[in-house]
């Protein structure tokens, strides 16, 4: 059996709500870390503009490219392998997407994501990233926290990541915050521009 993400399906619509103004002039979106493909397949159905191209890590492609193969449609290309410790990524695109990657990366992993980000982004581009984060050091619910602390018993290089900390890395590559929306189950999408100074509603201070 393949595998499913229920999470994947929960949050593909208010994901998608974001994407359709964000993405509206993106021609080709990279996708670090697809894993069951869902949200590429459904993505790449509702924004038939773009190319979406899916990857995972060595040894998860496989599974990603079976997951594909049933429902792939003509704006999907075939994933590719993508670690993000190894620079350069070897594809580029003037959109990059990520879902609940950070918090199961190490915090190394996280500043890789950064500058392998950097690399592949074309200009201008933009970057978003959706998954849980933390503010000024504070959860944006208990139920975070709850998880936070169940992430790191597992392994205590994960765990949900500080705002503030995550966004000198997107400095650091050039990258400036143009939204942070607010999504269900105290999920957040941060944008970052690459050459442009555009901006989006966000998160109120």
């Amino acid at each position: 059996m393949l595998p499913f993400s229920a999470a994947s399906e929960r949050n593909k619509a208010p994901i998608l709500a974001v994407l359709r103004e964000v993405f509206a002039q993106t021609r080709t979106v990279l996708e670090i870390g697809s894993g069951t493909g869902q949200h590429a397949t459904y993505f790449a159905e509702n924004l038939p503009h773009l190319v979406w191209q899916p990857s995972d890590r060595p040894g998860s492609v496989q599974w990603l490219e079976q997951s594909l193969a049933s429902g792939r449609r003509g704006n999907v290309a075939s994933p590719v392998t993508l670690d993000v410790n190894d620079h350069p990524w070897g594809v580029q695109a003037d959109g990059l997407f990520s879902a609940n990657t950070f918090h199961i990366m190490s915090w190394q992993e996280v500043e890789q994501f950064f500058v392998g980000a950097g690399e592949a982004l074309q200009r201008p581009g933009t970057l978003c990233v959706y998954g849980p984060f933390r503010y000024d050091g504070a959860y944006t619910s208990e139920s975070n926290a709850r998880f936070d602390r169940s992430l790191r018993a597992q392994d205590p290089q994960m765990g949900i990541r500080d705002f503030e900390a995550v966004n000198v890395f997107a400095k650091a590559q050039g990258l400036n915050l143009a939204a942070d929306y607010p999504m269900p189950a105290n999920n957040q999408i941060l944008v970052w521009h690459a050459g442009s100074a555009k901006r989006y509603p966000s998160r109120p201070a």
